[in-house]
Formats: structure tokens, C-alpha cells, sequence
């Protein structure tokens, strides 16, 4: 076969296939349009959904800010002198009152951001410092069951606190022994166990606490809970001699 035959051969391959090429191109090309239109939706679908979030994001953070600076308001008793301008509550019921509205607002309004679930958890805390314990429970709750263990571990020990103030001590123990075996960043086991060793105290079952104040002391002898519980353990004299 001579080197123009071959030459045409190639040249016929060329333009069969580049011919198929396009008949493909041409018979898929709705579908081509199709495909990339959806890919192309789907990524201004994503990019809005960012934006938006981010945005959403920003406004709760502000939201929150405002919320956490009601909460911090100083309390000043009537007739106390106060500077200009600044802001005051006569009790902190009524501070609690006023901080709950607005972290309910955030959490409402912005309860997928980050800044919107932790303001469920302070209207949980507000609620218990207003004393309305069942709008309290049910909020803590609602924020102990969430996915982000952290902030849940919060809402248990809160929620153990609101349960012993209201005569539930073995409910508070279930979760002081849960938060025990599963620790998190927020709520370190040595936290729980000298919660729980105090509700034994609380409760005239000294053994009992001691025996977890001992567990400390060894497990975490240069931790805070190992210092405390050995401060429990061997609590410093008082009067004349102990100062």
C-alpha cells in the first residue's frame, strides 16, 4: 500500500469519525442542553443557598449580640445611683424576662444558625431564672436532644440543675451519670461527677460522695475536679486556727 493511499485511508478515518462525532453531538444535544442547564441551576441553587445562609448568619449573630447584652445588663436597686445612659434592671427576674423575649426572637427567627440554636439554650436558662420550670424543661430539653453534643451536654446539666430544684434528684442523677460516661468539650466528666456528689451531699448520703470525690482526687490529682474533690475531701479548718 503506497504512502498516498494510506494517506487517504487515514484521511477517510479522520472524517468518519469526526462525522459520527457530530451525529452524536447533534442526536444528544438536547440532552447535553438539558444536563448542563440542571448543573447549571443547581450551582446557582447552592451559591444563592450559601449567600442567603451567610446573610441569615450575620443577622443572628447581630440578633444574639443585642440578646446577650440584656442579658449582662448590671441590676441596680431603686434609688441607686447609676450613670447617664446606662441601662439597668431592678431584679434579675425582670432582666431574665426581658433577655428570654429576645433570645426566643433569635431562636425563632434564626434557629438553623449556629448563634440561633445556642440562644434556645439561654432561653432555657432564662426561663428557669424567671422560675417558669416548665417552659424551661421543655426548651432544654428541645435543645438536649439537637445534634451538636455540646451544646446538648449544656442543656442536660441544666436540665439536672432545674430537677433538683424541683424535688426530681433521680432524674438529675440519670443525667449527671450519662454526662459522666459520655463527656464532651463542654461538660468534662469531672464536672458531672462533682455535680453528682454534691446532690449525694445535698441528699445525706456523704459515702456516696465521697466515694466519687475519691475517684477524682486519683484520676485527676493536677486537674481542677482532682483539686476540688480533694479540697471536699480534706476541707481546710475554719475559725481562729484555719485562717
Amino acid at each position: 500500500m503506497d504512502q498516498q493511499t494510506k494517506q487517504a485511508l487515514k484521511h477517510d478515518q479522520f472524517v468518519d469519525t469526526t462525522q459520527h462525532g457530530l451525529e452524536w453531538a447533534s442526536e444528544n444535544r438536547r440532552s447535553l442542553i438539558a444536563t448542563s442547564a440542571i448543573v447549571l441551576v443547581a450551582l446557582l441553587v447552592v451559591v444563592a443557598g450559601a449567600l442567603i445562609y451567610n446573610s441569615r448568619a450575620e443577622q443572628a449573630s447581630v440578633a444574639f449580640g443585642a440578646a446577650m447584652q440584656a442579658y449582662q445588663t448590671p441590676l441596680a436597686s431603686p434609688g441607686q445611683q447609676v450613670p447617664p445612659g446606662v441601662k439597668t434592671y431592678a431584679s434579675a427576674t425582670e432582666r431574665a424576662k426581658a433577655a428570654n423575649d429576645l433570645f426566643n426572637g433569635v431562636a425563632d427567627k434564626y434557629g438553623m444558625t449556629p448563634d440561633g440554636r445556642v440562644a434556645r439554650y439561654f432561653a432555657g436558662l432564662t426561663y428557669m431564672e424567671e422560675g417558669q420550670n416548665g417552659p424551661a424543661e421543655s426548651t432544654l430539653k428541645q435543645v438536649a436532644s439537637g445534634w451538636n453534643g455540646d451544646l446538648a451536654a449544656l442543656a442536660k446539666i441544666s436540665l439536672a440543675q432545674l430537677y433538683r430544684q424541683t424535688g426530681r434528684d433521680s432524674q438529675a442523677v440519670d443525667l449527671y451519670k450519662e454526662l459522666t460516661a459520655k463527656p464532651t468539650t463542654t461538660v468534662p466528666a469531672g464536672l458531672a461527677q462533682l455535680q453528682l456528689a454534691e446532690l449525694y451531699e445535698a441528699q445525706g448520703q456523704p459515702e456516696l460522695a465521697k466515694k466519687i470525690y475519691a475517684q477524682l482526687k486519683d484520676k485527676d490529682a493536677k486537674g481542677a475536679a482532682g483539686t476540688l474533690a480533694a479540697q471536699k475531701l480534706n476541707p481546710a479548718p475554719t475559725g481562729p486556727g484555719g485562717q
